[in-house]
């Protein structure tokens, strides 16, 4: 093995990313292995990247195809994080998920966040309505009022991409105590977890396992799925991320209007029948809720679209061709807007942190199918959403 191509293995440590209800984690380190921590029901999303992926390394202009072939090789040993390989227990049950009081940490915090942003922090808005890169500031170093502030500012910028974190090397006890700042954890019901950790969501993908083709199907001319509670990104794979709030503030006012009041279903039971069918778990019996289609923030106050093509599946009241033509709209409308979107880039140390009531996201599956991409997440759950 070359010189050139060692260091290059080298600088492919891991990826982990840890998702939260209200913020997501995501931490990556090597080619081999990402980890989330997911938001589902809560504001925000923190995401640490270890490494670059092989996919970033894989730069036609400066590696061979033997090169590449090597890289590939090595992949085949398997994941430098076996811990957080994906476990599937079909036996493993959890009890339904209870509503609870919820107060979002961010209405604690000092406006001025002056544990979050010191004298050594540097910011750089990515887009004016969505996403903030932040360099000088470790997540794992915050106090709980720095925490608080986290989540503050993740409400107010939606999506926070923080560099040069140590979030990786914490270890599965201390990962979950932060995300646990944030809310009680949702254990996912069908995703592989890490053994003895069912807190973890895991994500992964190679050659010979790729669940997200598979539930998205190969009939299709694209694989980006704008959705709000099962985030993926990848190499090449950089994610997607898009402000529901500005999508509502796009709207006419009297469109906002036709909107407002209204409800709409949000169903798990086709993610659940997926994973029965191919002998995965069902750990959580499916349900189906309805949201309203405009929900405000608790922080900030702000309203957002509360629909996305993953689990949204008709709006409450309207007959079936009135219920797919409003959804059909307000789904190109998402997806289309390509003004109020941003796309997350990962970098060794790199941890994005999002608010997961007001964004959507995407997988970008721009990657070959032979490189392995890992992931995990956490997800703290918050409030029930709240009417716009």
């Amino acid at each position: 093995m070359t010189v050139k191509l060692r260091n290059r293995l080298l600088q492919a440590r891991h990826l982990l990313t840890l998702r939260l209800l209200s913020y997501c984690m995501l931490m990556a380190g090597d080619a081999k292995l990402r980890t989330y921590i997911d938001a589902i029901p809560f504001t925000h999303s923190i995401c640490d990247n270890m490494a670059p992926s092989v996919s970033e390394l894989q730069q036609p202009a400066d590696i061979n195809n033997n090169v590449v072939s090597e890289l590939k090789k090595e992949l085949k040993k398997g994941p430098s994080y076996p811990f957080y390989y994906p476990y599937f227990d079909v036996d493993e049950k959890f009890p339904p998920t209870e509503i609870f009081e919820f107060t979002d940490p961010g209405t604690r915090a000092d406006p001025a966040k002056p544990n979050l942003l010191t004298p050594k922090t540097t910011t750089h808005n990515i887009s004016p309505y969505i996403g903030t890169e932040i360099t000088g500031v470790q997540i794992s170093q915050l106090s709980p009022a720095g925490l608080d502030e986290l989540a503050l500012y993740t409400a107010e910028r939606k999506v926070l991409v923080f560099r040069d974190q140590d979030f990786k090397d914490l270890g599965p006890e201390r990962q979950i105590e932060i995300a646990r700042h944030f809310g009680p954890i949702q254990k996912h019901p069908t995703s592989g977890n890490a053994k003895g950790y069912p807190e973890f969501h895991v994500v992964y993908r190679d050659a010979d396992h790729d669940r997200f083709r598979e539930y998205l199907g190969d009939d299709r001319i694209n694989r980006t799925s704008w959705h709000s509670d099962v985030p993926e990104s990848g190499l090449g794979g950089d994610t997607l991320f898009l402000s529901q709030v500005e999508a509502y503030k796009r709207l006419s006012p009297e469109f906002q209007k036709r909107l407002e009041g209204l409800r709409a279903v949000h169903s798990a039971v086709e993610q659940a029948e997926f994973s029965r069918k191919r002998g995965g778990p069902v750990r959580r019996e499916p349900v189906e809720t309805e949201h309203p289609v405009v929900r405000i923030h608790p922080v900030t106050g702000e309203k957002a679209l509360y629909v996305n093509p993953g689990f949204t599946r008709r709006i409450v009241g309207f007959k079936k061709e009135e219920s797919e033509y409003l959804l059909k709209f307000l789904y190109d409308h998402i997806a289309k807007g390509a003004d109020f979107q941003i796309r997350a880039t990962y970098k060794p140390g790199t941890v994005v942190v999002w608010d997961n009531r007001v964004t959507v996201h995407s997988a970008t599956g721009d990657f070959d199918k032979s490189v392995r991409r890992h992931a995990v997440r956490l997800t703290p759950q918050a409030e029930v959403p709240i009417a716009g």
